[in-house]
């Protein structure tokens, strides 16, 4: 079982062993993988605090990481073979997308690097991946909710990516190179998965009686969150005041019309249930998450902390 985070979107869309006819020796975290920022000017921008900047890039890649581990928990099960397939890969851009910026962040500010068991090979981005506890990730409550049918799950790759790429269509201009990079070829990646959810958004609602009240119920059960997706903490605030990130209130409308087109398109309403509310006020973004995610983390970070020392 594989514990290193280094899953590369592009290989793994190119060929499904590419990785495995690599140095297939050492397939393990820590040994002899590149830094996944070589050749990126990963020098701060001028002006930007080098701590915002980090912790910036570590809720995206919070975000990534969390949603491609739900997504991935549908390999070999989904309804269908194609589906399968898709999930999958919409699951390793969200790793390749995670890995990326967990090193960004690690680069930006080494401080967010937990201390590591002694003698672990880990580099930053898995230390930032398998040794962080619940309270210190910060990514939105959306990604981490327990996977339910495959309504559910289409309903939650459909507000996940509409949010997210009307965020990253913004990061293309970011000031700082890594980010940027990283947006530029994540939109790609988001366009489909926005498409693959809204096609079957639309199958669903349009399908049979059972397979529309399956949807609807999604919808109805995730749309407490959507709300939050909009919500600006202070460091996305300064973030963007920095021009190196983007606040997520800007990018709202666009997202909420590409959101309503989809409605529209499949006969649905929007749901009326209230936003869930954080606790004292915090959400995701503050490191206040529910069981599940504890849950997540303690499947996810299993091997690694077992064998923090393991090469094999």
């Amino acid at each position: 079982m594989d514990s290193h985070i280094h899953l590369s979107a592009e290989d793994e869309h190119d060929s499904a062993y590419t990785g495995l006819l690599v140095n297939d020796a050492h397939w393990a975290f820590g040994t002899d993988f590149e830094d996944p920022l070589a050749g990126v000017d990963t020098s701060i921008p001028e002006g930007t605090d080098a701590p915002t900047l980090a912790a910036y890039a570590l809720m995206l890649g919070d975000d990534s990481l969390v949603m491609s581990h739900r997504i991935s928990e549908w390999t070999s099960n989904a309804p269908d073979l194609e589906d399968d397939i898709a999930l999958s890969n919409i699951a390793l851009d969200l790793l390749g997308q995670a890995r990326l910026l967990l090193a960004r962040a690690a680069k930006a500010d080494a401080s967010v690097v937990p201390a590591l068991p002694e003698g672990s090979p880990a580099p930053p981005e898995d230390a930032l991946a398998y040794f962080r506890e619940a309270h210190e990730f910060r990514n939105v409550r959306l990604a981490e909710v327990v996977n339910g049918d495959f309504a559910e799950a289409t309903v939650r790759v459909l507000l996940f990516s509409v949010w997210r790429l009307a965020v990253f269509e913004r990061l293309r201009t970011s000031r700082d190179h890594v980010l940027s990079a990283v947006a530029a070829k994540g939109v790609k990646e988001l366009a489909y998965h926005r498409d693959y959810a809204a096609r079957w958004f639309v199958t669903l609602a349009q399908g049979t009686e059972e397979s529309r009240s399956r949807l609807l119920a999604a919808l109805e059960s995730l749309w407490p969150l959507w709300p939050e997706l909009f919500d600006t903490h202070p460091v996305e605030a300064a973030a963007a005041g920095a021009g190196v990130g983007v606040d997520p209130a800007d990018v709202r409308e666009d997202a909420e019309a590409v959101l309503d087109q989809v409605l529209t398109a499949a006969d649905v309403t929007r749901p009326g249930k209230p936003r869930r509310s954080g606790v004292l006020g915090r959400t995701g973004r503050d490191g206040m998450h529910g069981e599940a995610l504890s849950r997540l983390l303690a499947e996810m970070q299993s091997v690694a902390r077992a064998h923090p020392r393991g090469l094999w």
